[in-house]
């Protein structure tokens, strides 16, 4: 899920047209047959914003919720509060976190549809609920331990490994693919699928030129940044230059004045200049690392360089995602030959900068 790790860069200037998101249970229509919806999330960041767009014969949903009793009672709310009774044709998921795919089987088994998704977000979901239950991979206690994990925190992360399926129904056992470049007909109108990466594996954004309308899930977000980890299963990924690569392609592929609906916080307008600031935010944060590894660090001593704030133990969540987020700017680092890691006896990861160069140390 989208973090909120933004940096301290100048904030966009962006234009935000609804006085407020919709109610509980109801629905607020932001284009001519798309409708915002908000679900409720049992995390620090509080909700998700979710997308029904008018498809003939029904809606098509864009994103789930988690799996709660409170938000299957909000999905109830939200049919007995339809503006019409014509159910629902398709689920669309962009990507696989529980907020956004949770009650995807829920509902496809509700109302005897499909769901649509990109193969790579199907095929990790499912992967990852297969560890429910299970103890933590000797890999992944290693690799947080090189990360500078205390053995406290190694065994609390031993106790919550395998929650992940839990926030999630059951999967339908098929699925129909998204791609990127893809067409899709939803209704009266062509929406494009662009595959964005780094938050996730293959992640589906949606647009709408005829309507003007950009559904960019995580990839964009108003007023925090998304996510960017490293995890255990591909230690050495380097996720940041995808995300960056992805910002990118966005502004090539969708003009500046699109309805921008993000899943979480408002929708908005002002697209590039919020990519060009995420951007900024970004290298701005990259520069304090450089800075920062003129003496060799771990991973979770550099948190304050790209976060501008220190994060204890004590949030085991938050402290996670930092992780990963740190681990994602140090490999970004090292494959641009930048910096080096070096394992100590205990095998702690120790990053450095191969050279400061004189900017830098300025």
């Amino acid at each position: 899920m989208a973090d909120g790790f933004d940096t301290d860069s100048p904030k966009a200037k962006l234009v935000y047209p609804f006085a407020a998101p919709p109610e509980r249970g109801v629905s607020l229509e932001v284009a001519p047959g798309v409708r915002w919806m908000r679900m409720p999330l049992p995390y620090a960041l509080n909700h998700i914003n979710l997308w029904a767009l008018d498809d003939g014969d029904g809606w098509a949903l864009v994103d789930t919720g988690t799996r709660t009793e409170e938000t299957a009672a909000v999905w109830r709310e939200l049919f007995a509060n339809a503006p019409d009774q014509r159910g629902v044709t398709r689920v669309l998921v962009t990507h696989m976190h529980p907020d956004h795919i949770g009650m995807a089987g829920w509902l496809t088994r509700k109302f005897g549809v499909r769901l649509w998704i990109t193969p790579l977000e199907y095929l990790n979901c499912r992967a990852m609920v297969s560890d429910t239950g299970r103890e933590a991979p000797e890999d992944a206690l290693l690799f947080y331990k090189r990360a500078g994990w205390s053995n406290a925190a190694l065994e609390t992360y031993r106790t919550r490994f395998g929650n992940f399926g839990r926030h999630i129904h059951t999967l339908p056992d098929s699925f129909k693919r998204l791609s990127d470049g893809q067409q899709l007909r939803i209704g009266n109108h062509d929406w494009q699928v662009i595959i964005g990466r780094g938050h996730s594996p293959e992640h589906a954004c949606l647009y709408c030129p005829a309507l003007k309308v950009l559904i960019s899930g995580d990839q964009i977000l108003p007023r925090i940044s998304s996510n960017v980890s490293v995890h255990p299963t591909e230690p050495e990924a380097d996720p940041m230059s995808d995300w960056l690569a992805s910002l990118d392609k966005l502004k090539r592929m969708v003009p500046d004045d699109v309805l921008v609906l993000p899943s979480h916080n408002e929708c908005f307008r002002g697209l590039h200049a919020r990519i060009d600031a995420l951007q900024r935010g970004q290298h701005v944060a990259l520069q304090r690392l450089r800075r920062s590894l003129a003496e060799p660090r771990r991973a979770v001593d550099v948190f304050v360089s790209l976060f501008g704030r220190s994060i204890g133990e004590a949030d085991a969540g938050v402290f996670g995602m930092a992780t990963g987020e740190a681990m994602a700017c140090l490999n970004h680092l090292v494959q641009a030959g930048e910096a080096a890691v070096n394992d100590d006896e205990q095998g702690v990861g120790w990053y450095r900068l191969r050279q400061v160069p004189e900017a830098i140390a300025a």
